[in-house]
């Protein structure tokens, strides 16, 4: 008799995990909140969804068919009362990851690696330097989970490693995981209306050090991140491997005179520090000034790939290779003398800091604004100042960024844009207006960007659009390009 599943959620999520089941014989039952227009997977065509808004009659729904399993995908928040329900009936309940995971180890890839990253911000480009660096090394590596691909479309490719992004949602349900190494870039207040509070949401995030095998990576900086590689349940033999911007220490990575360099799998790590890549490397994707958070995502990436076994060549070339997924601190152009970066993927005020930080004082042209979400920008205004030239405010709550700017920044120079038409043209404009050569023009808008955009990616496409306008222009008058 075939086994038989009850999958809720019917995104792409839900239809991975459906066709994976579906490919083993299960029975597959899908259950959604409300009616999904499009199908991403032609194999689970033929599944039934049954689709239930009250969520407490859908989870009655799912227990009346009597389920072996139920997966849940990752936008079913903790509180929904198929968790409870489940528990109650003694039904297993299973995240999208954790029935990946367990589907590889019951197949021909048992045990094949993962290497797993988490953090509030920097997963995706963390993710894709580490890809990239282990397709430089030779090795079929695969970038999966929330950074696009469902893991559960991806257990019966042959792929030698798999490159991780986990949000908080999937590690909420991952019990059972085994990653070979694994990483929390950082944590800050965020979903707090998915987990419940601050400390949900960060336990969460700690899942991702459960089982390790060989190398639990943090930042060494960062005590939160610490404490929960030190409360994890790890493998016998896993190491904990820090991360600084300056010179490691014993079992660390870390920068010196421009190197990033290796302290935790060197043969005699307590003398010596094996040099990986130059911080140059990083200038075609980010611009001659990377972050500090681009520099710890490169670390990240680096020692996980180390990790694995990767030779030092592979993250030098990986790391040169590698450009950011879109609208992630992205160099768009080079254009009237100024640099210009694209982070509209900058929805918060965390987001936005770790975007203009490390950039010499008095050299950004920040534009800023769109839908605040309720954010209080004072904090991030005073952090943020010491590298401000000028401030382009955009969107909606102009006037709360104003305000905070006239308090915080009372120096800087700040020019308001609305929405008229052609208004981002108008945007890098004053940008250019604002600045001096050799300046960086930044748009991480620390804001949603619902008010004017239908995504943050929309938002993106238009800047870059403007951008390349300017870089013709000043072209043919024999500018800079």
């Amino acid at each position: 008799m075939n086994r038989s599943a009850a999958v809720i959620g019917w995104g792409k999520s839900g239809q991975g995990a459906a066709g994976a089941l579906l490919a083993r014989d299960w029975s597959v039952r899908a259950y959604a909140s409300r009616a999904t227009a499009s199908l991403s997977f032609d194999d689970v065509a033929d599944v039934p969804v049954h689709v239930e808004e009250d969520a407490n009659a859908l989870a009655a729904a799912v227990l009346d068919a009597r389920p072996d399993l139920v997966v849940v995908s990752p936008g079913i928040p903790a509180h929904h009362p198929i968790f409870a329900a489940c528990e109650q009936a003694g039904i297993d309940l299973w995240g999208e990851v954790e029935l990946a995971w367990r589907l590889q180890e019951e197949g021909p890839h048992a045990g094949r690696p993962w290497l797993t990253v988490t953090g509030t911000n920097g997963k995706t480009t963390t993710v894709g330097m580490l890809g990239q660096i282990l397709r430089a090394s030779g090795v079929k590596a695969e970038e999966v989970g929330n950074i696009g691909t469902p893991i559960t479309r991806a257990i019966d490719s042959d792929a030698e490693v798999f490159a991780v992004e986990l949000s908080s949602f999937q590690l909420h349900t991952a019990r059972t995981v085994r990653p070979l190494a694994s990483v929390c870039l950082n944590v800050d207040a965020d979903h707090l209306d998915w987990h419940g509070s601050v400390e949900a949401y960060a336990a969460d995030k700690a899942r991702v050090y459960e089982n390790t095998v060989r190398a639990c990576v943090y930042p060494a900086s960062d005590r939160r991140v610490e404490a929960m590689v030190e409360d994890a349940d790890v493998v016998e033999g896993a190491r904990a491997i820090g991360l600084t911007l300056g010179a490691p220490s014993v079992s660390q990575f870390g920068i010196v005179e421009g190197l990033l360099v290796d302290r935790a799998f060197v043969d005699d790590r307590a003398r010596h520090a094996l040099a990986l890549a130059h911080v140059s490397d990083l200038a075609e994707a980010f611009g001659p000034h990377p972050s500090p958070a681009v520099l710890s995502d490169a670390l990240a990436a680096s020692a996980l790939a180390r990790a694995y076994g990767v030779e030092p060549e592979a993250v030098e070339a990986g790391l040169r290779s590698f450009r950011p997924a879109g609208h992630r601190r992205a160099v768009v152009a080079c254009a009237a003398d100024l640099t210009w970066i694209d982070d509209s993927k900058a929805t918060n005020a965390h987001a936005a800091r770790a975007s203009l930080s490390g950039l010499p004082p008095r050299s950004a042209i920040w534009i800023v604004g769109g839908d605040a979400k309720g954010q209080d920008f004072t904090e991030l205004i005073s952090q943020v100042e010491p590298v401000l030239r000028g401030v382009v405010v955009i969107g909606a709550d102009r006037r709360a960024l104003v305000a905070a700017l006239a308090s915080g920044a009372p120096g800087v120079p700040v020019v308001e844009v609305d929405g008229h038409q052609d208004w981002m043209f108008s945007v890098v404009n004053e940008a250019v207006a604002l600045s001096r050569p050799g300046d960086t023009v930044v748009l991480a808008p620390a804001c949603a960007s619902w008010d004017q955009f239908d995504n943050y990616g929309q938002r993106g496409d238009v800047f870059a659009e403007a951008v390349h306008r300017l870089a013709a222009q000043w072209g043919s008058a024999g500018g800079d390009e």
